[in-house]
């Protein structure tokens, strides 16, 4: 992903391991997550902040960054967060788009799709 790692928690995406030589103030562990956790989670993690990269001033994902003082205990909070099944923390990747196209009209009907 990007260049980068992607960490996966069954289906959901949780975090983005970034390692790179050049733009290095968005090295460290992206975490995949939306606006509205973002002041939560920055009670927790002071450092927390958008990615800079995409060029956006407020991403959905942001960024424990490697150069924080903190980032090694920063990043096993976060690990511990997700072991712990978060809510604010992960994404199921394409579920937004499925339900555009209509993918998800079965299951709020109250039925689930079989698998194939």
């Amino acid at each position: 992903m990007f260049g980068c790692l992607a960490v996966y928690v069954r289906d959901k995406i949780v975090f983005v391991l970034r390692d790179k030589r050049d733009q290095t103030e968005d090295n460290g562990v992206w975490l995949v997550t939306t606006t509205e956790h973002h002041q939560s989670l920055r009670r927790e993690f002071p450092n927390l902040r958008s990615i800079q990269v995409w060029g956006k001033k407020v991403t959905g994902w942001q960024v424990l960054p490697a150069a924080a003082e903190n980032f090694e205990e920063a990043a096993l909070r976060a690990c511990e967060l997700v072991l712990a099944g978060d809510p604010r923390i992960g994404k199921v990747p394409g579920a937004r788009r499925a339900s555009r196209s209509g993918a998800g009209k079965v299951e709020k009907s109250g039925e689930r799709a079989k698998p194939h």
